[in-house]
């Protein structure tokens, strides 16, 4: 079966406060891809992410969510992606169900306690954990709990900001390992950030972003990830 574009950039330009911040961008990422937007900082990667989120405009080309395009009909774009930010916005006097609990009654979402368990025996949280307060929680666990939000409002996009930031190794292995089952489940994911290892991990192609400009695009084959060293290597030499 035929996968469709979910995820497009076409000719997309954004302008903010008189600076150019994106030009010319341009790619797209069909249901079920991971998609990594690699760069260093000030290349243009959130102002893309805020672009899909409807919250800012395009000074020329469109951002599109599901064709749609987010500048358009912001609220329709954003019912179809969960975003995952640096810092996952969890109220850390709450355990794991309550905050779960609470932003699904947010989103307006019916889940019953075997589906959240579910999503959550998905996401690998141990068991223990589950009515522990947030607070004792490390990054990696907060993210778990905001994937299993994402999971069980079935939102068939899912952006990450910076995701592996902060992360241990294992825990950047572990959650790859998540994000790669998301994807062959069919969801849509586009990560962007600076790590070159965690990127090729994880992605079936990347772009790479400098000055606003797309610059490069790798992608993985059927039997090997995308190389590290190319990757760096082109990374590097524009830094």
């Amino acid at each position: 079966m035929k996968k469709i574009t979910t995820i497009e950039a076409e000719n997309l330009s954004i302008t903010r406060a008189k600076k150019v911040v994106v030009k010319n961008l341009s790619f797209a990422v069909k249901q079920g891809e991971v998609f990594g937007l690699l760069g260093g900082n000030g290349a243009g990667k959130s102002t893309t992410l805020l672009a899909f989120l409807g919250f800012l405009t395009s000074t020329e080309g469109a951002a599109r969510i599901n064709g749609v395009e987010a500048d358009v009909d912001p609220a329709a774009t954003r019912r179809a992606i969960a975003y995952l930010p640096e810092s996952a916005n969890l109220y850390p006097h709450l355990s794991a169900r309550e905050n779960i609990n609470y932003f699904l009654s947010l989103a307006k979402v019916k889940s019953s306690a075997d589906d959240i368990e579910m999503a959550l025996n998905q996401v690998s949280l141990a068991e223990e954990a589950r009515d522990q307060r947030l607070s004792s929680y490390s990054k990696g666990m907060r993210q778990k709990v905001a994937i299993a939000v994402a999971i069980l409002r079935q939102a068939p996009i899912l952006f990450l900001d910076e995701p592996t930031s902060g992360l241990d190794p294992v825990a950047i292995d572990e959650f790859n390992r998540l994000i790669t089952k998301l994807a062959k489940s069919g969801t849509t994911v586009l990560m962007v950030t600076h790590d070159v290892y965690g990127a090729c991990q994880v992605a079936d192609r990347i772009g790479l972003l400098r000055r606003g400009e797309l610059v490069g695009m790798f992608e993985a084959t059927n039997d090997a990830r995308i190389s590290v060293d190319e990757v760096h290597q082109a990374f590097a030499s524009g830094a």
